[in-house]
């Protein structure tokens, strides 16, 4: 069986506020970023990411995240231009309390790990899981200990947090979204940069924008 790639992504956030914000949005509500869908389904249908829908899954069973199969052919043709440059999903935030129960049911469903990484990220998180998910990464962190315990201990299930996306130009889309997007900062990747948007751009869902990858890493 082939390794999963994700398909769509269903957010409780609605379609004015994406295209408010320079993402190109059809008349039902989808924003398309290369091959991956965005179901824009409004505040009411939940929060942040609702569920996610992959191709080639061979179970639902991702260790909480809400997960469907999703058995179309990748989108034809070429995706929309975004104004904002937006021209891939880099990767997909999830965060665990247990990171080696969430791997290795992510495995069983036949996500492609690439590689754990043993080295606490500059939010504190100790470790990260990096699984290829077609043309994105799903970037699965464990909790940090202390929040496990806050939030009832580590038999809680993984959940979706963030977003972050690869725009052509940087200082550009920085530019245009204005107080709505923080400072330009290297990323954790080398050679990369990163700029997340603030809470006043209106999403209901952390995003980040970057710099593309380099070609080794693709």
């Amino acid at each position: 069986m082939s390794a999963s790639a994700l398909a769509e992504l269903t957010i409780a956030d609605e379609p004015a506020t994406w295209a408010a914000l320079g993402f190109a949005v059809d008349g039902e509500g989808v924003c398309r970023v290369g091959g991956v869908r965005f179901a824009l389904a409004g505040r009411d249908a939940g929060r942040g990411i609702v569920r996610w829908a992959l191709r080639a899954l061979a179970s639902e069973e991702l260790d909480g995240l809400p997960t469907a199969r999703d058995a179309d052919a990748a989108p034809p043709g070429e995706p929309p231009a975004h104004p904002l440059g937006v021209v891939a999903l880099d990767h997909v935030v999830a965060v665990s309390p247990r990171l080696d129960r969430t791997v290795a049911a992510l495995q069983r469903a036949g996500l492609d790990l690439r590689r754990i990484r043993e080295e606490p990220t500059p939010a504190g998180a100790p470790r990260q899981a990096f699984f290829r998910v077609g043309e994105a990464i799903l970037e699965a962190i464990q909790e940090p200990e202390e929040i496990v315990e806050r939030h009832g201990g580590s038999e809680r299930p993984a959940f979706f947090w963030g977003l972050a996306f690869v725009v052509a130009d940087i200082d550009a889309a920085a530019q245009q979204l204005g107080d709505r997007a923080g400072p330009v900062r290297p990323a954790v990747q080398p050679g990369r940069r990163i700029v997340p948007l603030r809470r006043s751009a209106g999403l209901a869902v952390p995003v980040a924008l970057m710099t593309p990858r380099p070609v080794s890493d693709r």
